[in-house]
């Protein structure tokens, strides 16, 4: 794999401000019966809840376990085409051209762009429905990634039904932490209109939030063991230590490893086997993996508060401002305090970052205006990274550092977010 490089160094910005394209009527059949053909293992289901009399356009807006979902959509919408808000990621991988002929509307994770929300608009006008992924990743361990307070006010301003597609399963096949490897599984979808364009008048934007949120809330281990679903693969655990990296014994961090069943601890030799039903087992304990996740975040959040300078990590940065792929910018460090991420490049390439404000050779990314922080596992076989984006450019940011770990990153990113606009953590 690899990362797509940008030979020539472009770093002129996507426009992301430029009118979608509707999907491109010769490819559907291709959309469709390769997303038919790809979801036969899983034996797909898609449930159908409140639709009867809900015409397009309509506002989808979807669970993002994993990359199953790509295929749920356009099955989900058929016999109709669709729009999809997508991140700039696949514009490199596809292409400009093929991909707006897929019909995606160009974002950056996390950034808000109102170019995104005209764009949106846009294509709703034009009678064609328009599928976003408010999670805006995969799920690091099968249950809902942040989700912003926003939704009720994006219903609002779209003024078309609102359906939620959630699908269940998706997250077990191909765990964020290892998707390169699939599990057969049952994968299950429910297409559901959960507010009618005349309801929007009537129901207030904090409303219309938390209906929206309740009704993306999942958990695929509860899904796997409420529904007997056995995974056998024997290397099932393998790249789950990306996730959990703190030990429950010791409570040692970043010296978690796992190999084919088994999560262990090189500091202290604790041992956990992934049971074929989903549970973390030692002995006699079994531990669902949600608690797991949420025990570290609690333990990384007030960790870094006793930290007064905040974390410094050596970096190497890559930059994906456009279509054409990535630039390398070299080495840096990369800061992170409880106000802020702060972006500094040591290599003489930082000339070719275009970005307002960076006359002192580094970027900062306030905790107040991005409610997460994007991580990536083994993006494209190049390792663990977090990624920080501007309007204008997506950085991809690396490090050998052994306390670099995307996941605890996550947390804090996500808990200052919270404390900075006065919201419980």
């Amino acid at each position: 794999m690899g990362l797509i490089i940008n030979k020539q160094n472009d770093m002129t910005p996507f426009d992301m401000s430029r009118k979608p394209s509707r999907q491109y009527p010769f490819l559907m059949p291709l959309v469709w019966g390769g997303s038919w053909l790809l979801t036969r293992p899983f034996g797909l289901k898609i449930k159908k809840t409140d639709m009867a009399g809900i015409k397009p356009p309509f506002l989808v807006i979807s669970t993002h376990q994993g990359p199953v979902d790509y295929y749920v959509g356009p099955l989900a919408m058929f016999p109709r085409r669709a729009m999809y808000v997508s991140d700039m990621e696949g514009f490199a991988a596809f292409g400009k051209w093929l991909y707006r002929g897929l019909g995606c509307i160009g974002k950056r994770r996390y950034v808000s762009d109102i170019s995104v929300v005209r764009n949106m608009k846009y294509a709703l006008n034009k009678g064609q429905s328009v599928v976003v992924y408010p999670e805006s990743r995969h799920s690091n361990v099968g249950t809902t990634a942040y989700v912003a307070d926003n939704l009720g006010h994006l219903a609002k301003i779209m003024d078309v039904p609102v359906v939620i597609l959630k699908a269940s399963g998706n997250y077990l096949a191909n765990p964020f932490w290892d998707e390169e490897h699939t599990r057969i599984v049952p994968v299950r979808a429910e297409m559901k209109c959960i507010c009618k364009r005349e309801d929007l008048s009537m129901l207030g934007e904090s409303e219309i939030s938390a209906i929206i949120k309740k009704e993306l809330t999942y958990d695929e281990y509860k899904y796997q063991q409420d529904n007997h679903i056995l995974i056998k693969d024997k290397n099932r655990a393998k790249g789950i230590h990306k996730a959990l990296y703190q030990c429950r014994k010791c409570e040692g961090k970043y010296l978690m490893e796992s190999d084919m069943d088994t999560l262990s601890c090189s500091a202290c030799g604790a041992k956990w086997q992934l049971s074929e039903d989903g549970w973390m087992c030692q002995e006699n304990e079994k531990i669902h993996i949600p608690d797991w996740y949420e025990w570290q975040r609690k333990n990384a959040v007030n960790a870094f508060k006793n930290i007064e300078k905040g974390y410094k990590y050596s970096v190497r940065i890559y930059a994906l401002p456009n279509e054409k792929g990535f630039v390398n910018l070299g080495a840096g460090e990369l800061t992170l305090n409880t106000k802020e991420f702060v972006l500094e490049f040591k290599d003489d390439r930082k000339s070719l970052v275009r970005e307002k404000n960076f006359s002192d050779g580094t970027l900062h990314f306030p905790h107040k205006i991005r409610e997460s922080v994007q991580t990536e596992y083994d993006y494209k076989g190049t390792g663990m990274c977090i990624v920080l984006s501007t309007k204008d450019c997506c950085y991809y940011i690396y490090s050998e550092d052994k306390t670099f770990s995307p996941t605890e990153i996550q947390f804090i990113g996500e808990a200052m977010y919270l404390e900075e606009n006065n919201e419980k953590i």
